[in-house]
């Protein structure tokens, strides 16, 4: 199977086409109806494939894609087909605005990079995905179970409307796999951060800030007092992280105000941990006579940890790559993903299966073009072996 790179990169223009396309796809979350049209795109050809499509929709987000390839009519074999399923997971939606593509179109550097809006994270993936699902099928490769493929439209946004299909799917799977973006060189993610997101509200009361301020009650001055108590819980040495991203508040500065809002950003390794800043946050007692505090959110991403499953999955993958002709590294990180779901179920997954780059969710976003054979044949040989 060290010939796999060699078979995709005669292929690698018509994957860079595939690529293209999606890119030139704008899939900002929440825009239903172009997360509706790529998650029919990409049905298309998955039921050219031989899949057995579902199409879920979710009303205000888009559509979940789920794809399952085994049975009597797939022309994928597997042979054990009531196995429990290998599960790949991935995402349609993006961070970027329609509009991005206008300030920066798709384009490949003659240093071998494609640059484009949802590139890395995570197009490409999806992409390679499929090819490997083609290789399968042309080269008459039996996988050991069968496969489901489930890519959602509400990843960036929390998984709001697609966590419970998540977990109901991993709950079906000997281990899962997640083709987001590795961390740059390649390195896949064998463990991520928990992730908490909170809105604190605070009430005040207005008054003119020129003939009664000292009848107002200052909601931005409150929540000051609360931005520093949160930096205050920080433990860079422990991993948590609580971070004020955003504020708003007040009407005019000859008002004071008497409401402010600030959305916080929370990090975590250990659950425990995440508990007692989770149960600090919903404690926070107002800084301010006469102010008041409204406080919602909690963690929406377990933390996805090593275990000697995800450790013997990794080494596994590990052992393919070098087979392929390259080494393969592993990380834990601080953003998370779909993959936290699954890992919390005890699903050994492994994440960060995407195509090699750098750039999420910034201007310089792009993909190695180079790395694209190697990490198809890798797709491609954790899908038969698994």
């Amino acid at each position: 199977m060290s010939s796999l790179p060699d078979y995709f990169r005669p292929r690698q223009s018509q994957l860079l086409d595939l690529i293209r396309a999606l890119v030139e796809r704008e899939t900002p979350s929440r825009d239903a109806a172009r997360l509706d049209e790529i998650a029919a795109f990409i049905g298309s050809q998955l039921r050219d494939l031989g899949g057995d499509l579902d199409l879920i929709p979710s009303p205000g987000y888009g559509t979940h894609l789920r794809a399952r390839f085994f049975g009597a009519d797939s022309p994928m074999r597997a042979e054990n087909p009531r196995d429990a399923q290998l599960l790949v997971v991935g995402h349609l939606d993006t961070v970027w605005p329609v509009g991005t593509l206008e300030r920066l179109p798709w384009r490949v550097t003659p240093e071998g990079a494609a640059h484009g809006p949802g590139v890395f994270d995570m197009k490409s993936g999806i992409a390679v995905v499929l090819e490997s699902l083609r290789a399968l099928i042309s080269l008459g490769i039996k996988t050991r179970r069968p496969i489901t493929l489930l890519l959602t439209c509400d990843e960036e946004i929390g998984s709001r409307t697609s966590r419970d299909l998540i977990e109901s799917e991993a709950r079906r799977s000997r281990c899962a796999l997640v083709c987001e973006p590795p961390v740059t060189g390649g390195i896949v993610k064998t463990s991520r951060k928990g992730v908490g997101d909170f809105t604190i509200r605070a009430v005040g009361r207005a008054a003119h800030a020129g003939l009664d301020p000292a009848k107002g009650v200052n909601a931005i001055v409150e929540l000051a007092h609360q931005t520093l108590r949160l930096a205050a819980l920080n433990d860079f040495e422990r991993g948590t992280t609580v971070s004020v991203g955003t504020i708003r508040g007040g009407t005019a500065s000859n008002v004071i105000p008497a409401e402010a809002v600030a959305r916080v950003d929370m990090r975590f390794w250990d659950p425990e941990e995440g508990e007692r800043i989770v149960d600090t946050i919903k404690n926070l007692a107002p800084a301010l006579p006469e102010a008041r505090l409204e406080i919602t959110g909690g963690i929406n991403r377990p933390p996805m940890r090593r275990t000697p499953e995800i450790g013997a999955l990794y080494h596994h993958a590990r052992s393919l790559a070098a087979e392929i002709g390259f080494e393969l590294g592993e990380a834990g990180v601080g953003g998370g993903s779909d993959g936290n779901f699954t890992a919390a179920l005890g699903v050994p997954t492994l994440d960060g299966l995407g195509v090699d780059g750098a750039g999420a969710h910034a201007d310089h976003e792009h993909i190695r073009i180079e790395d694209l054979p190697r990490r198809a044949a890798l797709i491609t040989r954790l899908l038969q072996t698994l």
